[in-house]
Formats: C-alpha cells, sequence, structure tokens
C-alpha cells in the first residue's frame, strides 16, 4: 500500500549520480590521492565537499554554453578530452526500479548527457523502466533551476505536485521545489541530512534502494 504522504505520487523523478550511480564516488577519490599527495588530513572529505560544491557552477556553465548556442561545438570537444566513463551502479537499484516501475511512472532527470545517461541505462539492463530522460541538453537552464523538472511534468502530462523528485544533492531537491514537485533526499551521494533538509526535501532516505519501502508501505 502507497504512503499517505505519496498517494498523489505518479511519477517518480530520479537524478542519476550519487543517486542512481555512484561515479561522482570515483571523483571524489581521484581528488582524495591527490590532497593526499600533499599531506592534507581528512582527503576524502575535503574532496566530497569541494566536488559538491562544484556543481551548481558548472551546471550554470553548461546553461551559458547553450543559451549562447555554442553546445554543438564545445560539449563534444569536452566530452572528447574525457576518459571513457564506468557507470557502477548502487547496489539494489536495479531490482528497486523494477519494482517500483510496477506503480509508477519513472524518468531520468540528469545534467549528464543523454547519451551517457542512456550508456548507463543500457549497461545496466535497465532499458524499457524508464520512459523519459531529460539530459543537460533537454533544457535551457538545468537544476537547481526548475525547467528540468517542469520539463518532465510537461512530457509525461502529469502534474508537477504528482512528481517525486529522487536525489542526493540540494539542486534536486530545489529544483522540485520551485517547479512545485516534491523531493526525496538521498545520503548515498553528497547531500547531507541538513542540507537537504533545509533545501526542502520532504523525506531522507540513507539510500536510494530505501525508496520502495518508503512509498510501498
Amino acid at each position: 500500500m502507497v504512503a499517505d504522504d505519496f498517494k498523489e505520487v505518479k511519477a517518480l523523478l530520479f537524478d542519476l549520480d550519487g543517486t542512481l550511480m555512484d561515479t561522482d564516488d570515483q571523483a571524489v577519490e581521484r581528488l582524495a590521492k591527490v590532497f593526499k599527495c600533499f599531506g592534507i588530513s581528512s582527503p576524502l572529505h575535503i574532496s566530497r565537499r569541494l566536488v559538491m560544491a562544484a556543481e551548481t557552477p558548472v551546471n550554470g556553465l553548461i546553461a551559458l554554453i547553450d543559451g549562447l548556442g555554442l553546445d554543438n561545438l564545445l560539449l563534444p570537444l569536452w566530452r572528447s578530452r574525457k576518459k571513457k566513463a564506468v557507470f557502477r551502479i548502487i547496489p539494489g537499484a536495479a531490482e528497486m526500479l523494477q519494482a517500483l516501475s510496477e506503480s509508477y511512472r519513472l524518468a531520468v532527470v540528469t545534467t549528464r548527457g543523454a547519451d551517457e545517461a542512456e550508456m548507463f541505462i543500457s549497461e545496466n539492463g535497465l532499458s524499457g523502466i524508464f520512459e523519459l530522460i531529460v539530459s543537460r541538453t533537454s533544457t535551457r537552464r538545468l537544476k537547481p533551476h526548475p525547467e528540468p523538472v517542469l520539463f518532465a511534468s510537461g512530457k509525461m502530462a502529469v502534474s508537477p505536485s504528482a512528481c517525486l523528485m529522487v536525489g542526493d544533492t540540494t539542486q534536486d531537491v530545489l529544483s522540485a521545489k520551485r517547479a512545485g514537485a516534491r523531493a526525496v533526499g538521498v545520503l548515498c551521494g553528497f547531500g547531507t541530512r541538513n542540507e537537504l533538509a533545509r533545501a526542502g526535501a520532504v523525506a531522507i532516505i540513507d539510500n536510494t534502494i530505501q525508496l520502495t519501502s518508503l512509498l510501498m508501505r
């Protein structure tokens, strides 16, 4: 039975990094190795805070590039300099998504490119589970702006109030809140409990796979 607090929810919108995949943790690990070489204490903690702090400015830069009409020129060049990503799905996430897809419509709302999102879905046997991918090129503005959530809501013909965003950062929560949707924060990524609560998350869970028990009580 769906919990009373979420009985109006029809669509679940999932962030990727730190929510369904842990690739951001790989970035933290690489940065922490650099700090460790310089003898900096608590390298993992410092690296995590730096990577999280960079998310909003990076999102803003991508939105600016798109607004100037330079995305087709610059973003492919940027991607070509990156090593091939390794998409590590959070253990248990595939089973959770399969179970939730029987009661909800599912979509991805991410600041990754559509090709990377599709690769993650394909590599992890999730094809057919998500009916929509909202990537960084789907909208002019990125999270924490409400446009990505509103875009997903419109494409799915589901009211924002019937959408629930699931993400690990304040950007996810704020995007949903500003769009008139609700958000569940997860602690398996970058956000802390206090940060997610202050941003307006209606619930906070330790791991994304706990979403099933939260919604299907």
